[in-house]
């Protein structure tokens, strides 16, 4: 409700456009956070209805009403791009099959963890998640806890992938507009690492609560080795990662569709979903069926993002055209903190991409203009992306709605037979006492 009040605040200082047409996107955000909870049946059943109707009524109103063909084709593009990529990790990370033969200790599993977050910046969130989740449930078997769940979510689904735009959905989103690859490792490292350090302490700290069981499976041998099928998706997802590089807006004359002035992306896209479909029919069956690999995940992802992408259309001409006017209170810590918490409650990449749009109007550029998204990031105002950045994908690990991947986790764990904790449960339990402090911590060092 908080949102939805602050984007009609706006909207009425700021903006032509009209209040209900923000109302949609509110409303959609607010159901993904509540449906699966308060009406899961109804939800479970009906989402896809509901979230293509929403997208499509905005983007029916704008075609109609406002002549704005363009602007909703740009934005079809924009999650098309967003959707592709997705698709490509999710198949190809779901035709791997880790069996990892590792005695469960402390030392062991924070090395898991950290190597799995670095990975996360080569197959993104998403495909990480899905890869690795079942190894680390299969080599804490006999102790694992929700507390490694959480922990993996908070590694692996959402603070390790800061580093490239493939890490995280917001990141690709900033990539899309504009932004260059090596952005986010050159100015977004040290937060990274400060953000590891602090995890790790944390739980090498839940570790040592939980070593009375490490020595319970003492009579079993293991080899320490690293078991793998379908190791040959692994070049499945260089290709993917190759890909991704193949944008017209960075290499002069690659094909593209020229329109208004603007050169939308195709051949990158149809070669990501050629591969995710070579991919799954080429796939190693046996490594599947161990996964338990099926669409309905990252299904569930594409409806909402429909949605969600032509639905904040107002959203985003909304903060373009409204910057101006909040110019007074646009510190860095306000910017890290905001995006951060609603990063948290609703979806951490639209939320990026609104702040974004803001930040840049705020300077009088556009994020719909090429020229002046590059300009931006090479100006001294850079430090606000950085804010937004960071604040969008580590808050995602708040709660299971910030970032895709964690209600994936969550699933894959719960069908193994893990007991994990409810939405709220997950809040109180973990992210309060465990996450937040590092996030504060973050703050005082980077954005005070």
């Amino acid at each position: 409700m908080a949102t939805i009040a602050y984007m009609i605040f706006l909207a009425e200082l700021i903006t032509p456009t009209p209040v209900w047409l923000l109302v949609p996107f509110a409303l959609l955000l607010l159901m993904i956070a509540i449906g699966p909870i308060i009406f899961s049946a109804f939800w479970h059943h009906h989402y896809k209805t509901i979230s293509v109707s929403i997208g499509l009524l905005i983007a029916v109103y704008y075609i109609i009403f406002f002549k704005q063909t363009f602007l909703v084709a740009e934005t079809f593009a924009e999650y098309i791009s967003f959707i592709s990529l997705l698709v490509a990790l999710y198949v190809a990370a779901g035709g791997i099959y880790i069996f990892v033969d590792i005695e469960s200790k402390a030392s062991t599993n924070l090395v898991f963890l950290l190597i799995a977050a670095m990975l996360t910046n080569l197959i993104g969130t998403t495909g990480a998640s899905i890869l690795l989740i079942r190894p680390f449930m299969r080599m804490n078997h006999y102790r694992l806890k929700p507390y490694h769940i959480v922990f993996f979510i908070f590694f692996v689904s959402n603070l390790g992938g800061l580093l490239t735009p493939i890490g995280d959905p917001p990141l690709f989103m900033g990539f899309l507009k504009g932004v260059p690859f090596f952005w986010t490792v050159t100015h977004l490292f040290p937060h990274w690492v400060v953000a590891m350090v602090l995890l790790s302490i944390v739980f090498l700290v839940l570790e040592k609560r939980n070593s009375i069981l490490n020595h319970v499976d003492v009579s079993k041998h293991y080899s320490n080795k690293i078991k793998i099928n379908g190791k040959k998706n692994f070049i499945w997802l260089a290709l993917i990662i190759a890909s991704v590089f193949l944008d017209p807006n960075i290499i002069d004359g690659f094909p593209a569709i020229e329109y208004h002035g603007k050169k939308i992306s195709f051949i990158r896209e149809i070669l990501q979903l050629g591969i995710a479909y070579f991919c799954f029919r080429t796939a190693n069956k046996h490594a599947m069926q161990s996964n338990k690999f099926d669409f309905e995940p990252i299904k569930e992802v594409a409806f909402l993002f429909f949605g969600i992408f032509l639905s904040m259309i107002p959203a985003l001409q909304l903060l373009e055209t409204g910057g101006k006017s909040l110019e007074g209170i646009m510190s860095l810590g306000f910017i890290y903190l905001s995006s951060g918490f609603l990063s948290s409650v609703l979806d951490n990449a639209p939320t990026y991409l609104n702040f974004f749009a803001l930040i840049m109007s705020v300077f009088g550029w556009s994020v719909t203009n090429l020229n002046d998204v590059h300009a931006f990031v090479n100006s001294e105002h850079v430090k606000y992306l950085i804010a937004i950045s960071v604040g969008s994908v580590f808050f995602g690990a708040m709660t299971y709605i910030g970032n895709g991947p964690n209600f994936m986790v969550k699933s894959i764990a719960e069908n193994s037979g893990i007991k994990m904790p409810s939405f709220f449960q997950y809040i109180l339990r973990y992210s309060l006492p465990y996450l937040l402090p590092i996030l504060i911590i973050i703050y005082f060092i980077f954005f005070y």
